[in-house]
């Protein structure tokens, strides 16, 4: 089942438990219980330290394994082969149940640690999806320190029959107890904002009781990250508060054009980047949504001050925005009634829910193009459509796309509706050249039409362009003086991860330039 250099990488890794693991696997005959147990006979015979058992007459999902301390019970169950994006969170279970101490900070494993009740999570994945990690691995660690915390990984294309049941169409869905409880990407702590009522409250008084910063960066992404590096080398009080660190990065597959590396993925970008950062004294404070920026005064006495949703409030000599952009919406009847419910905006993670089934692809610019390749390869047919009376992707993009035999390319077409009941069953198109309105039956519909900038909470702050983006100089001043801004959210064209990369470095020479010319005490 594991190539030669898996099983080496991994033998490596099994070093460090300290502790015996019991595996239970619930089997039958089908060809997937075979792979499984081939699996788990290949990772029982790299160390002596983990044992397996197989039961047939349990009342599991099968194909379904567990993974425990021995005589402990801890709740992590793959339902389906933990392969493909969720290998490592395979290998991170067995470590943790292994005795290997988790990469958490020791409040939040405090906070895992008391919570009170029962908690019976459920997450259905894709295994090309490079999201649904996140969440798998911050439930099976809560698991393994708290036992009132079960979750079960569940491979959406191999119980197929639930996926439908439950009406899944976009990963990852996370139920509990039964109920549904998000659906996306959520880091940890969003899972234990959401179930630790009193988390918020405690945040706030712990964000307004710290110091004033030099510098402080709203946004975590690449222009953030590069804005927050640059800050620190230059020996400033720096910290960056960030919705999700790495921003729509993490959403991002396939990176080919960020020079110097011939290829890569979002999320081991976002690593890097993160691992960067914490290089220098930066206080990152992720998972927090900014609400407003009320600027200083403009000669630097009176402090700015970044005020948070959940209450709380961050003082700053200097304010750099880089809150970038957001998929942008059709915003035509269906859309909103049937997200995550047929309308998708990330076919890497969703497309395996599609599998032999008709999808519709919204933008035919790269993105667009790529997500119809990307999908033709999965389910029965592809239509894409482009409001455009030609594609606008680069030619060798348009060369793949029209020699694939089951994508149908629409130009000149203009969605105006989503239909369905329960789920999307079709969409509405007009031909803006004959004005005759057409309907398409289909399945799935991918929308890649570019982005929106993430600055509703500045209106009235400073000064935008009718599009949202806030305007900047050369140097990334805003209209505000002290509150720079920098990467998508601003007018600089050409929203690439490298131009932000760029942007943000600029932004905090000019901030640390704005410094050295006022005095605001801290």
């Amino acid at each position: 089942m594991l190539d030669a250099n898996i099983k080496t990488q991994l033998k490596a890794y099994l070093e460090k438990v300290t502790q015996p693991i019991e595996i239970v696997a619930s089997l039958d005959e089908g060809e997937k219980s075979r792979e499984m147990q081939a699996l788990l006979a290949d990772i029982v015979g790299l160390t002596d330290k983990i044992t397996l058992v197989e039961r047939r007459d349990d009342g599991e999902r099968k194909p379904s394994f567990s993974v425990s301390r021995k005589g402990a019970d801890m709740g992590i169950r793959f339902a389906g082969l933990p392969m493909g994006h969720e290998f490592t969170s395979l290998i991170l279970a067995l470590l943790q149940a292994g005795g290997h101490p988790p990469k958490a900070e020791a409040d939040v494993i405090e906070q895992i640690r008391n919570l009170e009740g029962e908690f019976r999570f459920e997450t259905y994945i894709s295994l090309s999806c490079h999201n649904c990690p996140e969440v798998v691995q911050a439930l099976n660690l809560m698991a393994v320190i708290n036992p009132n915390v079960r979750h079960t990984m569940i491979d959406g294309a191999l119980f197929q029959e639930e996926v439908d049941a439950r009406k899944i169409m976009a990963v990852p869905t996370i139920f509990l107890n039964g109920e549904h409880f998000g659906q996306g990407r959520m880091e940890l702590g969003e899972i234990l904002a959401k179930i630790d009522t009193g988390a918020a409250a405690r945040d706030a008084r712990k964000l307004s009781a710290k110091d004033p910063f030099d510098v402080l960066i709203v946004g975590g992404g690449p222009a953030g990250a590069a804005a927050a590096i640059y800050a620190a080398r230059k020996g400033i009080r720096t910290g960056i508060v960030a919705e999700r660190f790495g921003g729509q990065v993490m959403d991002t597959l396939g990176i080919e054009n960020f020079i110097s590396v011939k290829e890569t993925e979002g999320p081991k970008l976002v690593m890097a980047l993160e691992e960067h950062v914490k290089q220098y004294e930066v206080d990152v404070m992720n998972l927090q949504r900014a609400a407003k920026v009320v600027p200083g005064s403009e000669d630097g006495s009176q402090l700015a001050e970044v005020q948070l949703e959940n209450g709380a409030a961050l003082k700053a000599k200097t304010v750099i925005v880089a809150t970038g952009a957001r998929w942008r919406e059709m915003n035509v009847p269906g859309e909103q009634e049937f997200r995550g419910k047929g309308v998708a905006y990330c076919p890497h993670c969703d497309g395996p829910l599609f599998k032999g089934k008709r999808v519709a692809v919204i933008g035919g610019g790269n993105s667009g193009v790529e997500a119809a390749i990307d999908l033709a390869g999965l389910v029965a047919h592809v239509t894409l459509l482009e409001f455009a009376d030609e594609l606008r992707a680069d030619a060798v993009l348009q060369r793949k796309l029209y020699s694939l035999p089951n994508v149908t390319v629409i130009k000149s077409a203009q969605t105006t509706e989503v239909t369905g009941t329960d789920k999307v069953n079709g969409l509405v198109y007009k031909d803006r050249r004959t004005d005759e309105v057409h309907r398409l039956e289909l399945e799935g519909i991918f929308v890649q039409i570019g982005l929106l900038p993430n600055t509703d909470f500045l209106k009235g702050t400073l000064e935008l362009t009718r599009f949202g983006e806030i305007i900047v100089d050369a140097k990334g001043q805003t209209s505000v003086p002290g509150v720079f801004a920098a990467g998508d959210c601003t007018t600089v064209p050409y929203k690439q991860i490298i131009i932000a990369m760029g942007e943000g470095s600029k932004a905090a020479l000019s901030a640390f330039d704005h410094l050295i010319r006022t005095s605001a005490p801290a």
